[in-house]
């Protein structure tokens, strides 16, 4: 965020959570798209922020917690990023008019919307504990601001890449036919 060349402030948390409302909004706006342009247009921008922000809180944000926070909390917050990576691969390597497409976004809809209930759960969610540490949380949102904004400018220069998982092995599965069509 940047204001007459200067970098407004925001903390390592409320930085999150702006996030998590752009992708509610981003997410709202797949409900009410009707074009397949319409929706690929919004996919893409769901993907490039929940990629993007899983980084940060990869990258930056859960390794500062970690042993600060329960550890259990920060492991489920990877695994669920990792849910969501899974479907969001599939988005990526999929279009509008593939089966089960529309059906894909709302399930990752589902997921994030549970993943931002447990960390912003109040008293005892992953915010209200890191709110409670001795970490700057200034500081760190300085940090996670500038790591967002390089990622930002690498994907619009090189696209977006192929999603990582940190929890999951990669076990392969097996693609069966899907279910027949209802018949007419």
């Amino acid at each position: 965020m940047a204001t007459n060349g200067k970098t407004d402030k925001i903390d390592a948390i409320k930085l999150l959570k702006q996030d998590h409302r752009e992708v509610e909004d981003l997410f709202e706006q797949f409900e009410k798209a009707r074009s397949d342009e319409r929706k690929a247009q919004i996919v893409k921008k769901i993907c490039t922020e929940l990629i993007v922000h899983t980084l940060i809180e990869e990258e930056i944000f859960y390794p500062t917690f970690r042993g600060k926070i329960e550890d259990d909390i920060l492991d489920e917050g990877y695994v669920e990023h990792d849910g969501a990576k899974t479907l969001i691969a599939e988005l990526m390597a999929g279009a509008p008019d593939d089966p089960f497409y529309d059906a894909k976004v709302s399930v990752l809809s589902e997921e994030i919307e549970h993943h931002v209930k447990e960390e912003e759960r109040p008293a005892k969610g992953m915010f209200a504990q890191c709110r409670a540490t001795d970490v700057d949380l200034d500081a760190l949102g300085a940090q996670m601001q500038a790591r967002k904004q390089e990622l930002l400018a690498q994907f619009e220069a090189e696209g977006l890449p192929t999603p990582e998982t940190r929890s999951f092995k990669g076990v392969e599965l097996r693609h069966g036919a899907p279910p027949p069509a209802p018949a007419a």
